[in-house]
């Protein structure tokens, strides 16, 4: 267990350090925040803060959910959007190396 933990680590840790806008640290505190949501809800969200278009945050949380794992997907019928929530097991590591971003000085 202790092995996939650090490679989801290392994994977040390159998501962040590519993140040049805040774009991508701000979706993965949007998740700590709300816990569930939709894209069409995090879209909503986000496009306060950003123009983004819908499209780029659904390819946004597609890789979120993929790569790094740290997602959970309902569909509850054919008829409804897909509902994307944080694996608890991984909140502390998302917080962490969040954190750390946000305590290393920008160069």
């Amino acid at each position: 267990m202790d092995s996939i933990r650090s490679k989801i680590k290392r994994r977040l840790q390159r998501f962040i350090e590519l993140d040049v806008n805040g774009l991508r640290s701000y979706i993965l505190s949007k998740f700590l925040d709300v816990k569930e949501t939709t894209v069409d809800e995090l879209h909503t969200s986000i496009t306060q803060k950003y123009d983004i278009s819908r499209s780029a945050v659904a390819s946004m949380v597609g890789y979120i959910y993929s790569k790094l794992g740290v997602l959970r997907s309902h569909k509850e019928s054919y008829k409804t959007p897909i509902v994307y929530s944080l694996k608890e097991e991984y909140v502390d590591l998302i917080k962490s190396t969040l954190e750390s971003k946000e305590s290393t000085p920008a160069t």
